[in-house]
């Protein structure tokens, strides 16, 4: 794992239960609502606002639920409630670093909640700037392994503009810059090639290995966060470190 994209993580998991299914909508339509105070609400004109619907429904949010989102943000629903797009920096095990992308409406409230869901795993919540230069923002795809071969997929993924492609346990991840994201994505589907999942995230640029200790807490970190409401999207720059260099000593 090169880092982590809670987003990714959701969409693997198999049988997702009711309440975090409930729970996911609920980020998804700030997600929604957010853009359209930003953008207003006709789709055709607002990229934010068709990038959070096309998100919605790649995880079967049901259409009354989009459309009702977009009614109360433009005002012309039950309630227009606001939120604000803050982006919080802290630390886990290993000394990896986390990126907490967050739409709420009380950035009081959020904070709190994120330092002590930090503190109590042993992370902290770090200062604007002191991790977020160690991610890029990229166009990352992933793709089933069964699907293609990794020869293939690099071939066509590199002629389209990506930049890299990496192998995961289940597939890979491909990713690309922002300006390429639209035409990577259109170039896939051309191809006949599924994509699991898309979206424009946070890349680390570096790394940190971590013990499988150290990965079940930085996972329980992440899980604690994600059950946040006002956290919508994590990254974190971990990976497992290779079996030999765990029965070396490996990271501590």
């Amino acid at each position: 794992m090169a880092g982590h994209s809670h987003w990714a993580r959701i969409k693997r998991q198999k049988g997702v239960t009711d309440s975090r299914r409930g729970k996911l909508f609920s980020k998804l339509s700030r997600h929604i609502m957010s853009a359209v105070r930003q953008g207003g609400a006709d789709s055709d004109m607002n990229l934010k606002l068709q990038y959070a619907i096309e998100k919605a429904r790649e995880y079967s949010m049901p259409k009354e639920n989009i459309e009702r989102a977009i009614a109360r943000a433009a005002g012309t629903g039950a309630d227009g409630a606001a939120f604000e797009e803050i982006v919080y920096e802290g630390y886990g095990p290993g000394g990896t670093a986390i990126v907490i992308e967050a739409l709420t409406d009380n950035k009081n409230r959020a904070a709190t909640d994120i330092r002590t869901v930090l503190e109590k795993s042993g992370g902290s919540l770090a200062g604007a700037g002191a991790v977020a230069w160690n991610f890029e923002k990229k166009g990352i795809f992933w793709v089933e392994g069964p699907s293609i071969t990794e020869e293939r997929l690099i071939e066509e993924a590199l002629a389209l503009g990506a930049d890299d492609v990496e192998a995961e346990e289940n597939g890979f991840q491909v990713t690309c810059s922002v300006k390429n994201f639209s035409a990577v994505k259109e170039g896939f589907a051309a191809r006949g090639i599924a994509v699991a999942k898309s979206e424009i995230g946070r890349v680390p640029k570096t790394v940190v290995a971590l013990s499988e200790d150290q990965v079940r807490r930085m996972e329980s970190i992440l899980e604690a966060l994600d059950d946040l409401d006002d956290v919508q999207n994590l990254y974190a720059n971990y990976r497992r470190a290779s079996p030999a260099a765990q029965k070396n000593g490996g990271p501590s």
